[in-house]
């Protein structure tokens, strides 16, 4: 039961997450308390939050972002992409998500930071799409039809992301690939995995443009879901 009580972090980070509560606030008190539950001095908890921020302080440089984009938004930017997209001819959900899963999925591959749900799909794509299957349909999309493109367009950033990394050799993905199959008695380059990543990328992309297109067809069909 000692060992046991030290657990009670992931209680609290299941509960708060269940409860909806604030995310940062959920993790801070998880660690605080599996901390003090452990033995640790308030003081020790406190130095190794602050450690594990500065040691990892560039995965934070991403923050710089959110102003930015809140005052992109606040100026109209979603609603002039969604004006963009509308004036094309023929564009479409699936047809504007397959271009942005296009150019992720090369940048990923040549290690281009390109993309990001806070930074791109939300303020830009999304937009973009939502006006091309609403001028496909010819009318505003219901809820239901507007978490629908929402999930594809996140589903497009993750496809091209996902798969596109894995091309290139110096990934940190790739890395861990090779590190778990090295570990299991698999000796493999990392130029190895990232070319049989390349056909791997090509076949998730096929599978994605199938998808876009029944897509549109339910998009087409008034109320879909």
């Amino acid at each position: 039961m000692g060992d046991a009580i030290k657990l009670i972090g992931i209680v609290i980070i299941v509960a708060g997450f269940a409860l909806k509560l604030d995310v940062l606030a959920v993790v801070l008190i998880s660690g605080l308390v599996t901390g003090l539950v452990s033995g640790m001095s308030f003081v020790e908890i406190l130095r190794i939050i602050g450690d594990s921020f500065v040691s990892n302080r560039l995965m934070s440089i991403f923050l710089i972002s959110f102003p930015i984009i809140a005052v992109l938004e606040r100026y109209g930017l979603k609603e002039r992409a969604a004006y963009l997209i509308g004036q094309i001819k023929k564009a479409t959900a699936g047809k504007v998500l397959a271009i942005y899963l296009l150019i992720r999925t090369i940048a990923a591959a040549f290690s281009v930071r390109l993309g990001g749900h806070v930074q791109f799909v939300r303020p830009l794509i999304y937009p973009m799409a939502e006006a091309a299957g609403e001028k496909c349909k010819g009318s505003l999309f219901t809820e239901k039809e507007t978490d629908f493109v929402k999930g594809l367009a996140a589903a497009a950033e993750n496809y091209g992301n996902f798969f596109g990394q894995n091309c290139f050799y110096g990934a940190s993905g790739v890395l861990l690939i090779q590190g778990v199959l090295i570990e299991a008695g698999y000796e493999v380059t990392l130029q190895s995995i990232a070319l049989n990543s390349i056909p791997v990328a090509v076949i998730m992309f096929v599978l994605a443009l199938i998808q876009f297109h029944f897509a549109d067809k339910k998009i087409r069909r008034d109320g879909m879901m």
